[in-house]
C-alpha cells in the first residue's frame, strides 16, 4: 500500500530537507572533482590549467504559480574530467495527461513537485571509468525516492577494470547492506536491467545500483538510504579517478573511448527516463542533454 502523504507543513519541511541536501552533496561533489583537477601529474593533459566549475542557473517558466522552479547547472571542462555535469533542481507543476499515467501517483489531477541531482562524467583518459549518479525525491499524491549509480569503463575486460568494478560495487553494496539486506540485490539486478541496450543486446557498461518508487513506509528511512548512496559515491568515484589519471594512453585507446561513447548517447537519447522526465516536465534542455559526451564517433 502506498504510504498516505503526510500534513502539508510535514511535507513542506521533508522537501527542504532533501533540497538541500541534494545541494550540499553537489557542492562537495564539485570541490573533490576540482581537487583532482588540482591534482594531476602526468599524462598528455598535466600540462593545462586545471578545470573549474561554471554555474548556470535556470528558471522553469511560471504560469500564476502553478508551475515553476529551476535549477542550477555546473559544467567543468579540465584536464582531468573532458566534460562533468553535475545539477540540482526542483522543479512543480502538472503533468501532461499524456504523460501522468507513466509516473506513480499522477494519475488523478497530475500534479507534481521533484527536487533531485544528476551527474555524468565523461574523463579525457580511456582508462578512467566514465560515471552516472542522481538521486531525487518525487512527490505526486504519492512520495518516494529514486535514483543510483553506474560505472562505465570504456574497456569491459581487463585486470584494472575489474578492481574498479569491485570497488565500486563494494561501496554501493556497503551503503545498501547498512539500510536493508536485500537492498543490494534488487537494486543491482535492476540497474543491469535498465543500463542495457537492448537494440545492441549489451550492457552500458559494468552496473552499480538503481531503485525507484521507493516508499518503505519510513520517510526518513528511505531518505536516509537516499543519502547513503550519494556518501557512498562521493567517497568511491575520486579514489577510482586517482587511481588511474596519471596512466599514459595512446591514440588507439582514445579512437576506443570515443566509439564506446556513442553507446552512452544511444542509451541516454533512445532509452533514458530521465531524459524523456525533464523533456516532458519542461526543464532545461541544456541541463537535460548535459550527460552527453562533448567528443564521441561511431564505427
Amino acid at each position: 500500500m502506498p504510504t498516505p502523504l503526510p500534513s502539508p507543513e510535514t511535507l513542506a519541511d521533508r522537501k527542504a530537507q532533501a533540497r538541500a541536501w541534494f545541494e550540499s552533496l553537489r557542492d562537495r561533489i564539485c570541490a573533490a572533482f576540482e581537487t583532482l583537477e588540482d591534482d594531476l601529474a602526468s599524462g598528455p593533459h598535466a600540462g593545462l590549467p586545471p578545470g573549474r566549475f561554471e554555474r548556470k542557473a535556470w528558471d522553469r517558466p511560471n504560469h500564476d504559480g502553478a508551475e515553476g522552479g529551476g535549477g542550477v547547472m555546473g559544467i567543468m571542462k579540465g584536464r582531468v574530467f573532458e566534460k562533468v555535469g553535475v545539477s540540482v533542481s526542483t522543479v512543480h507543476g502538472t503533468f501532461s495527461p499524456e504523460f501522468r499515467g507513466s509516473i506513480t501517483g499522477a494519475a488523478g489531477d497530475g500534479r507534481f513537485w521533484a527536487s533531485g541531482i544528476s551527474l555524468v562524467a565523461h574523463m579525457r583518459s580511456p582508462l578512467v571509468p566514465a560515471v552516472h549518479m542522481n538521486t531525487r525525491m518525487l512527490v505526486t499524491s504519492q512520495n518516494w525516492f529514486g535514483g543510483g549509480a553506474d560505472l562505465t569503463p570504456m574497456f569491459l575486460e581487463g585486470l584494472e577494470t575489474e578492481q574498479d568494478k569491485a570497488e565500486f560495487h563494494a561501496a554501493l553494496k556497503a551503503a545498501c547492506d547498512a539500510h536493508c539486506a536485500d537492498y543490494y540485490a534488487r537494486f543491482k539486478e535492476w540497474c543491469d536491467r535498465y543500463f542495457f541496450l537492448p537494440h545492441r543486446n549489451e550492457p552500458r557498461g559494468v552496473g552499480g545500483i538503481f531503485y525507484d518508487q521507493l516508499d518503505s513506509g519510513d520517510w526518513a528511512a528511505d531518505f536516509a538510504f537516499t543519502q547513503a548512496v550519494g556518501e557512498a559515491f562521493l567517497d568511491v568515484y575520486p579514489r577510482i579517478v586517482a587511481r588511474r589519471m596519471h596512466q599514459f594512453w595512446n591514440e588507439a585507446q582514445r579512437e576506443h573511448q570515443l566509439v564506446r561513447r556513442g553507446r552512452y548517447v544511444e542509451f541516454n537519447l533512445l532509452h533514458d527516463r530521465g531524459t524523456l522526465f525533464g523533456l516532458k516536465t519542461g526543464g532545461n534542455i541544456e541541463a537535460i542533454l548535459m550527460s552527453l559526451p562533448p567528443e564521441v564517433k561511431w564505427s
